[in-house]
């Protein structure tokens, strides 16, 4: 199903701030609450609509990926909406506290895994690169899990405790008028646990900013818009959840000669007129040395050559393209007087005036 515009989801033009935007959030967010609405399908899916919309619109780096490229562009972030109820309410509890005067996390523990983040890399390579393939090493900045205290938060040698309040379960029930949430625990923050002793690294967090050096193959017959998928070099999942993986955009460069279009290649070699009207063996550049084309006889200007097998290989392996060569018929400039003589001469035996 083709997804709407995010701007038009949550009723404001692509120049609102950013203020308006969460206003008008807050507001669907109030109208389609599930609580609000149960057994109402119709409502669940503009909740859902709404929130993935403000999910890449209230991101400030999203929101450039989305005003220049559309859906499409987001696909490359790792970016795919929410998968539920419990990801919209964890990851906008604040906005829900403004609402209802507290948080909208619903049953269940934050301290459940999640999958790390997908990453994306956009890379430029040569033509010729593109062509037969090659080798890079990336740098890629990310988050992972914390050296120092693997990703517990807890300085070396402690371990976090249990949040007395919520019992390790992250969330505490609440009541107000007819509503009955599960609300975030102000202990422990959705934790289900306490860490009395920071890790002095990560101050808690349990992750940490890193460079990281990644190895890519790049196979032959790339192009520009192909995506490589590294799986596992993304960002560290939370609470032992998987690793997101990365994503490499391929830019292949122009070539000064050649011009591709799907997995041909085309050139245009310029001929003199006499090769063109006696024919001639001549020497075309390939992606691999020259070749010997032979241009028969009365060649005309823009006439065709097609050389079979020389073009781009199959991304997929198997196979080749064509290189086809446009012939450009050279007028000659400056003749002697000899050669214009000669000229006139083939002009009348041609019954020309």
């Amino acid at each position: 199903m083709t997804k709407r515009c995010y701007y038009v989801c949550l009723g404001v033009d692509r120049q609102a701030a950013d203020e308006e935007i969460k206003k008008n959030y807050r507001k669907l967010a109030m109208q389609y609450h599930p609580d609000r609405n149960p057994g109402d399908k119709e409502a669940e899916e503009k909740f859902k609509e709404a929130a993935e919309a403000y999910g890449v619109l209230s991101d400030r780096e999203k929101r450039d990926i989305y005003d220049r490229y559309g859906h499409e562009g987001l696909n490359g972030t790792g970016f795919r909406g929410f998968s539920g109820f419990e990801d919209i309410f964890s990851s906008f509890g604040d906005i829900f506290e403004d609402i209802f005067g507290f948080g909208a996390g619903r049953a269940g523990s934050r301290t459940s895994q999640r999958a790390g983040a997908d990453l994306r890399y956009d890379l430029k390579i040569s033509f010729m690169d593109a062509a037969f393939g090659t080798s890079r090493d990336i740098e890629v900045k990310k988050t992972q899990r914390c050296s120092a205290c693997r990703g517990t938060g807890a300085a070396p040698g402690s371990a976090p405790e249990t949040c007395r309040q919520c019992a390790g379960r992250g969330q505490v029930t609440q009541s107000s008028g007819f509503f009955t949430i599960s609300t975030t625990c102000p202990q422990c923050r959705g934790q289900g646990r306490v860490i009395t002793k920071l890790c002095p690294e990560c101050m808690g967090s349990g992750r940490e900013r890193v460079t990281k050096t990644v190895h890519l193959k790049i196979p032959a017959g790339v192009e520009t818009g192909s995506r490589l998928r590294l799986r596992g070099e993304g960002e560290d999942g939370e609470y032992g959840g998987s690793q997101g993986d990365l994503y490499v955009f391929i830019h292949a460069e122009a070539h000064e000669f050649f011009e591709r279009r799907d997995n041909n290649i085309y050139c245009q070699i310029p001929i003199s007129f006499v090769q063109a009207t006696l024919g001639a063996t001549i020497e075309v550049p390939t992606l691999k040395g020259t070749e010997k084309v032979k241009i028969t006889r009365g060649t005309q200007n823009g006439a065709i050559f097609r050389l079979k097998g020389k073009g781009i290989p199959n991304i997929r392996g198997y196979g080749r393209g064509d290189q086809i060569i446009e012939t450009i018929v050279t007028i000659p400039v400056n003749l002697s007087k000899k050669q214009e003589e000669l000229l006139r001469d083939f002009a009348k035996l041609s019954g020309e005036s």
